[in-house]
């Protein structure tokens, strides 16, 4: 099977390690099972317990106390409507993998997170890209939305709130979305890693709960800042969907780890103790980020309106891939190119990790930009 590069996967693996202020990272500031235990109030007895069982392949459709911690960031779904993956990154594949074929019309949009249009492109789908533009805030457009769907449209995939923009959808623009999709039969697949993450206090609606054939893809890793467990689910009420992706999970997953899914458990159990730190965290860190845009006269951005990620353009005369690796190596400070996303002259900003370590790293983008105008860049008109 022949499939692009990932693009934003191969810069992270290239440079993450190496970086002195990493705000490139998307999760939430990651936490330590220590702080798991005393943010939820844990009973630590429960680890000693744990460590008393067999290595198994436990639960083989996933452990109910995370299938139930799962649905309680749902209105409407039941373990049973849960498939338990390896990530997000797993879990959006093995949708593909379950349900799309050679010659299927699959509706995406640009930019987004790259798997969901590259990986049916590589199953030989039939994949029709909608461009979300900065004058409308990086919303989906309904009319061109429409004028892309056909008869034979089998799936639309969405991402919300959006990587790399933050834009978030409103419950409102998702019911167009799913009228849309309602038209032809489609599903709704919606990547929604980033969900809950908001800057008001609001509830973040699913497509799982809103339409008997939306397709919900989440994980532990950017809400809950618990990226290594690796766990991911599907959610869907479509008992199609579930029967294919539980059969086709027997060839390439069986099961996840006891472990994981015994921590993921905790960690959902009540679920607000740990967005109540993280969307702490996404609050204030947005305004550090918001006033060095205003206070840097030569980026711009589309404010976020949830998640934990910006699309941040500058005006020098460089290319995206260049303007990141030359200030990586100059300063220490790492961004995410915009060609990742297939755009030009900006770069994403993941703006959750420590405020101290995002200071330090909007310091240095201003130190390199200031170096590169005595070098004398050009500014583009």
């Amino acid at each position: 099977m022949k499939i692009r590069p990932f693009a934003v996967e191969e810069w992270m693996n290239e440079y993450e390690t190496g970086a002195k202020y990493n705000i490139a990272e998307t999760c939430v500031n990651s936490v330590s099972l220590d702080e798991l235990f005393a943010i939820t109030g844990a009973d630590r007895a429960g680890l000693d317990e744990f460590c008393t069982r067999r290595m198994t392949y436990g639960h083989i459709e996933g452990a109910p106390a995370f299938r139930e911690g799962i649905c309680r960031l749902y209105r409407t779904l039941k373990p049973e409507d849960v498939v338990t993956t390896h990530g997000a990154a797993g879990a959006n594949h093995h949708v593909f993998y379950s349900l799309i074929e050679p010659g299927d019309e699959i509706i995406s949009i640009m930019p987004t997170y790259q798997q969901l249009y590259s990986i049916p492109e590589s199953f030989r789908a039939d994949v029709r890209l909608v461009h979300l533009k900065p004058e409308n805030h990086y919303h989906i457009d309904a009319d061109e939305l429409r004028a892309a769907v056909t008869p034979r449209t089998k799936m639309i995939c969405i991402n919300n709130p959006n990587n790399p923009t933050g834009a978030l959808l409103t419950k409102e623009e998702l019911l167009t979305i799913i009228g849309i999709a309602k038209e032809v039969g489609a599903w709704v697949m919606c990547d929604e890693v980033y969900r809950h993450l908001t800057q008001k206090d609001e509830w973040c609606e699913s497509v799982a709960d809103l339409y008997d054939k939306g397709i919900s893809v989440s994980s532990m890793s950017k809400v809950f800042s618990l990226a290594g467990l690796r766990l991911g689910w599907i959610a869907t009420h479509d008992k199609e969907v579930i029967r294919a992706c539980l059969s086709h999970r027997d060839y390439n997953l069986v099961s996840c780890g006891m472990f994981d899914e015994w921590a993921a458990g905790i960690a959902l159990r009540d679920p607000e103790k740990l967005l109540a730190r993280n969307r702490a965290i996404v609050r204030e860190n947005l305004a550090v980020l918001d006033a060095w845009v205003a206070s840097q006269p030569h980026v711009s951005y589309v404010r976020p309106e949830a998640g934990t990620t910006a699309l941040v353009y500058y005006d020098l005369d460089l290319p995206s891939r260049a303007f990141c690796e030359e200030m990586y190596h100059a300063t220490g400070a790492f961004v995410t190119p915009g060609d990742c996303f297939e755009l030009e002259y900006c770069f994403r900003v993941g703006y959750a990790c420590s405020v101290q370590e995002l200071k330090a790293g909007l310091r240095a983008v201003d130190e390199y930009i200031t170096r590169k105008l005595a070098e004398g860049v050009p500014v583009r008109g």
